[in-house]
């Protein structure tokens, strides 16, 4: 179920080492039997809307911090998911980039995706409808 419904944006964006930007991107597409023809679109498409087409034929070591987390943001949105679970999803971008990233979301939010987003920044979390504050594990 969650290869369908759930994309996920992690901290430390849990690349696959052997495997380059293109087909990190890729591989939730395989998983759910895209066809050849579509994935290619679909992946294209992802490199161009996070201005990454010039490093998809490099691996994440050789990838910044900051475009190591693109790359993980475009995997959890290639799926097109209804909810995404998201763990600091701008906490190695500038500040631009972060904006950007948040106005997808939010975006995407108001097209039905439901968001899931663990947080420190107060401008972050105010793109949320709703806000959840944690103390030492509590709900306060």
């Amino acid at each position: 179920m969650y290869k369908e419904y759930i994309g996920f944006v992690f901290q430390a964006y849990h690349l696959i080492d052997e495997l380059t930007v293109y087909e990190n991107i890729e591989t939730p597409l395989l998983y759910k039997n895209v066809k050849s023809s579509e994935r290619k679109a679909m992946v294209a498409d992802m490199l161009d809307r996070f201005n990454i087409v010039g490093k998809k034929d490099l691996f994440p070591i050789q990838l910044s911090g900051g475009q190591q987390q693109l790359v993980g943001i475009a995997r959890a949105l290639i799926g097109k998911p209804k909810l995404i679970l998201a763990d600091e999803p701008t906490g190695n971008l500038n500040s631009k980039q972060s904006e950007e990233i948040m106005e997808l979301f939010a975006q995407l939010n108001k097209e039905g995706v439901t968001i899931i987003q663990a947080t420190h920044s107060e401008s972050n979390a105010a793109y949320g409808s709703r806000i959840i504050n944690l103390l030492d594990g509590k709900i306060v």
